[in-house]
């Protein structure tokens, strides 16, 4: 029987003939899951086509689908002017996340094709970070007058209703000469009478937060608060945009996704369907460093050579112990990195969370050291290579969660991130560390080890 075409290979054969109708019906068939999949697997030239022939929504729909890096490497391949009429398709915040992700000469070329207020407002999103509520917030808003009747604030509604009619609207913004004065529920709005004027039904002195907020601060505010957005304000307290709960969540997602590449040895964003030279690039650069601390890691087995030479038997134990106490490590470097970004502990409180390692790791190392005595000692029937194994994964579970639970702390306080230097440190201080504990106290006791 005949193998399926892939979808990706059916939509790029649509692509090639041109016909507008079958690849948009194509798509709209297809489930969310295997729509990605097929525009992520297109060629770059193909999915630059694909984005020309669809009409200006359906192409920001499908570059809405594509991971940041793909989408921004389609847009530099359309003109100018269809690069910026499909951005005006998307809301302002992934207007500007998408011009991130391009060299800046190629951000002005789009932005140059733009009408001049939405390229403005475009410029000065892509001044704030992405840890930033400036770099979080959308400006699709209804902002009116203070002074306005509240027949006019309905209006203003209906004719604002396809700009903001996939936002979770709940409130309208009154403001005074751009600074916000009050915001009016839209249930108050629908209750009041349409010639009342709108300050007075309105809630003045609103709950804020400036543009400079960061990612953890914002997530204090909507813990403290069950509000679906929050106004976002600059220091003059002129309203800029609203920041919702639903773009703080992608952004602590997105975070602890980089977080965890970073880990791994990846700061940035991989796909396959990147070059295999840059993604190789990328990665030797972690792991050509980590080549000189395993080396480092290594010496200590060299120093030990003779030990290991007369109680070969100690060479299993060693990879168990540097492996189990990098679990622990990694554990504790794992509860660091959310407590930073929770804001729910400061770089400075080292001896505070040191302490509080200490007692867990102290707790789980005489439990994993007695559990691996006691197959050492069953194996080998050597009481002593039990307590040899044993007190070295005891004393190096202590080593690793002291290390991972202070130094991503360390890191921050140095500027460095710490996602990246935690980890091939972790590695290196819990394998020399367990090797040297585990050869130390077997040269110690080596008469009743041989």
């Amino acid at each position: 029987m005949a193998a399926e075409i892939p979808t990706w290979e059916r939509l790029e054969r649509l692509i090639e003939q041109g016909d507008r109708l079958a690849v948009g019906l194509f798509l709209e068939e297809l489930e969310t899951g295997e729509r990605v999949l097929a525009l992520s697997r297109l060629e770059e030239d193909a999915r630059a086509r694909l984005i020309d022939l669809l009409s200006s929504e359906d192409a920001a729909d499908a570059l809405g689908l594509l991971p940041a890096s793909q989408a921004a490497e389609t847009l530099a391949d359309l003109s100018a002017s269809r690069a910026a009429e499909v951005l005006t398709e998307l809301p302002s915040s992934q207007r500007a996340d998408l011009l991130g992700e391009l060299p800046d000469d190629g951000a002005e070329r789009i932005l140059a094709a733009m009408d001049g207020e939405a390229a403005g407002v475009l410029r000065a999103l892509r001044a704030y970070s992405d840890e930033e509520a400036g770099g979080l917030m959308t400006t699709e808003l209804v902002a009116l007058p203070v002074g306005a009747k509240v027949s006019d604030v309905v209006g203003g509604l209906r004719e604002r209703a396809d700009a903001i009619q996939d936002l979770a609207v709940q409130y309208v913004y009154l403001v005074d000469q751009g600074r916000l004065a009050g915001v009016l529920p839209l249930r108050e709005l629908l209750l009041a009478s349409g010639e009342r004027l709108a300050r007075d039904v309105m809630i003045a002195s609103p709950l804020r937060v400036f543009d400079d907020a960061t990612v953890d601060e914002l997530i204090s505010f909507f813990d403290e608060h069950a509000f679906l957005g929050v106004p976002v304000v600059d220091r003059e307290d002129r309203l800029l945009g609203v920041v919702y709960r639903g773009a703080l969540e992608e952004a602590r997602r997105h975070r602890a996704n980089r977080d965890l590449h970073r880990l791994q040895g990846i700061p940035v964003e991989e796909l396959r369907s990147m070059p295999v030279a840059l993604r190789s690039r990328r990665r030797l650069a972690w792991l050509s460093g980590n080549i000189v601390l395993n080396i480092l890691a290594a010496s200590v087995i060299a120093a030990f050579e003779e030990t290991l030479s007369r109680v070969i038997v100690l060479a299993v134990f060693l990879p168990i112990v540097s492996d189990m106490s990098g679990c622990s490590g990694n554990q504790a470097v794992a509860v660091s990195m959310r407590e930073l970004s929770l804001g729910l502990v400061r770089p400075s409180e080292v001896l505070r969370v040191w302490g509080q390692e200490l007692a867990v790791g102290l707790r789980n190392g005489v439990a994993l050291g007695l559990l691996i005595a006691a197959g050492a000692w069953l194996w080998q029937g050597n009481l002593w290579l039990g307590a040899v194994v044993g007190a070295a994964l005891s004393v190096n579970t202590l080593v690793a969660v002291s290390v991972g639970g202070c130094l991503p702390l360390l890191c921050h306080r140095w500027g460095l991130d710490p996602a990246i230097a935690s980890g091939p440190v972790l590695t290196t201080v819990t394998d020399m560390s367990g090797f040297f504990l585990v050869l130390g106290l077997a040269t110690m006791v080596l008469p009743h080890l041989s």
